[in-house]
């Protein structure tokens, strides 16, 4: 073999070597890239606080957040039923939206003035037209002590009416 051609061939083994290696360099470099969390996923790290002391504090954060309702009659509704169920009081969305159409068609501010509480200065008011002794007897603790705030006056109703009936969805008429 010439002096040539043996450098050619050390110079394309060297070649070979250098990029292969390269090669592996890079592969692993790329493996490290992707197994590595971002900042986003990585969990903050302090000397003095350790994992199970964050998850103590964030899980009672998460509980506390209150749930958040529509302005609206499907939001009132729901709301509603959620404070009827921690109170057991019984009722249902169908029973609740049923009467509330027939008693006020979903308006939270109507007030009938011509019935006999009306003609005694006690005036049905509300979406379930409740008087105010009614829902002063009635009222659900956690609720607004309006008449006429809406879930108030829903779980009010619906108290009473599971006082009276055993429940709203028993309702079918004026009550």
């Amino acid at each position: 073999m010439t002096a040539t051609t043996q450098n050619t061939t050390s110079r394309i083994a060297r070649f070979r070597k250098l990029s292969v290696a390269g090669i592996v360099t890079a592969g692993a470099a790329a493996a490290a890239l992707t197994l590595a969390p971002s900042p986003a996923q990585a969990a903050p790290v302090s000397a003095n606080v350790s994992a199970s002391q964050v998850s103590a504090v964030a899980a009672p954060a998460a509980k506390k957040a209150k749930k958040q309702y529509a302005d609206n009659l499907d939001g009132w509704i729901k709301e509603a039923l959620d404070i009827m169920k921690a109170e057991d009081i019984p009722g249902s969305y169908e029973g609740l939206h049923r009467n509330i159409m027939r008693e006020s068609s979903g308006n939270p501010n109507a007030q009938n003035n011509w019935d006999v509480n009306a003609q005694n200065g006690t005036p049905s008011k509300g979406l379930l037209q409740v008087i105010q002794p009614t829902f002063d007897a009635y009222h659900v603790p956690g609720t607004p002590h309006d008449l006429t705030d809406p879930v108030a006056n829903i779980t009010a109703a619906a108290n009473y009416a599971a006082d009276k009936y055993g429940s709203i969805d028993n309702v079918d008429s004026a009550y």
